[in-house]
């Protein structure tokens, strides 16, 4: 892999481990981005006239890269957005089972309407932990994050590939803002039937930005009220007729943001998914032996067979601010400090981490 330091310029002055809070922005990315602000400010309503062209083309590129449809894709302004938009749409008073701790915006919307919540614990026995709860209240939802924020457990993906086989009427929910752009992934074969995420962390495109897949069957089952012209197109006769996921963009699409979505997958597929995965996966692994030796994780993540890029290791606001002097940018989250590794980062930047830990 070339040497990106010269692709993103922090990484010449800092170590940054931070991407979990906040993904990079590439100079290809930043220098697309002031092109298409310049051709908006030099051609105003004559730059618009070809949005709507743009948008099918970068919900093309997502049903490409992410193996979908393009009638699965919608484009968001986030996460939040969408999965409100989505529970909208499905019948009140359903049994949803959730991770107890999981992360808010994926917790706080179901709790917050008519739906009967239950919970599984997260801990190194997650997807049997999930498995007793389906088998204890019968959910007919389960949401959950691919990735948890704070630990960085990661759900076994072959696991919920069995589980919609074992359970199909079971509306499997997913948010992958901690996990796209971390791994090849196809959502036609995820077992998954909806996945949204926002697209500023992994995806490094900036913030603004998510995408929201929705499987055909599943559209079925969901009842979206959101409404704009924009879902019609700007066509009054198009009111009742317009496709399902155009109810998640009512409004006016940003091409700026959703076209950083378009230009980061585009830089992905330049280097490699398969590149990328063997390098985050390689370091992440390095990363976790050797926080495990100086007894930094807890023993949920030691216990795991495997484990998502993130790692929170144990440490206090004395060590989070002794890491920023030393110029390494990470994050206090939960009991501990997060760092997260993408393909940017480097052996050198995990040694550089383990002489300070030291």
């Amino acid at each position: 892999m070339k040497d990106l330091k010269k692709d993103f310029p922090i990484l010449n002055n800092y170590t940054y481990l931070n991407t979990a809070s906040s993904g990079l922005i590439s100079k290809p990315l930043f220098d697309w981005r002031r092109q298409q602000d310049l051709s908006l400010m030099e051609q105003s309503s004559i730059f618009r006239d070809q949005h709507k062209t743009h948008i099918e083309c970068i919900r093309s590129s997502a049903a490409r890269f992410f193996g979908a449809s393009e009638s699965e894709v919608a484009l968001i302004p986030n996460f939040s957005f969408g999965f409100n938009t989505l529970l909208e749409g499905l019948p009140k008073n359903q049994k949803v089972l959730l991770l107890k701790m999981d992360y808010p915006s994926v917790t706080w919307p179901l709790e917050n309407r008519d739906f009967d919540v239950c919970y599984a614990e997260i801990d190194e026995n997650l997807e049997q932990n999930v498995e007793d709860a389906i088998a204890q209240h019968q959910p007919d939802i389960f949401a959950f994050s691919i990735v948890q924020y704070v630990s960085g457990i990661k759900m076994d993906l072959s696991f919920i590939k069995r589980l919609k086989a074992y359970h199909p009427e079971l509306l499997i929910v997913a948010d992958g803002t901690q996990f796209l752009g971390t791994s090849e992934f196809d959502f036609s074969e995820s077992g998954m039937d909806v996945l949204g995420a926002s697209t500023y962390k992994w995806m490094l495109s900036g913030y603004g930005n998510g995408l929201f897949f929705v499987k055909e069957e599943a559209q079925k089952r969901i009842f979206p009220k959101t409404i704009g012209f924009n879902s019609a197109d700007a066509v009054f006769s198009k009111r009742d007729s317009f496709s399902f996921v155009k109810h998640f963009e009512p409004g006016h699409h940003d091409t700026l943001n959703y076209g950083s979505i378009e230009q980061s997958i585009l830089y992905f597929e330049a280097i490699g998914m398969e590149v990328v995965s063997e390098k985050i996966k390689t370091l992440s692994e390095k990363a976790r032996v050797a926080f495990t030796a100086l007894g930094l994780l807890d023993s949920s993540v030691v216990n795991r067979k495997e484990h998502s890029n993130i790692l929170n290791i144990k440490g206090d606001e004395k060590l989070f601010q002794k890491l920023k002097e030393n110029k390494i940018i990470c994050s206090l989250r939960g009991d501990g400090i997060r760092v997260g590794f993408h393909f940017y980062n480097t052996e050198e930047d995990l040694e550089k981490l383990l002489s300070v830990l030291a």
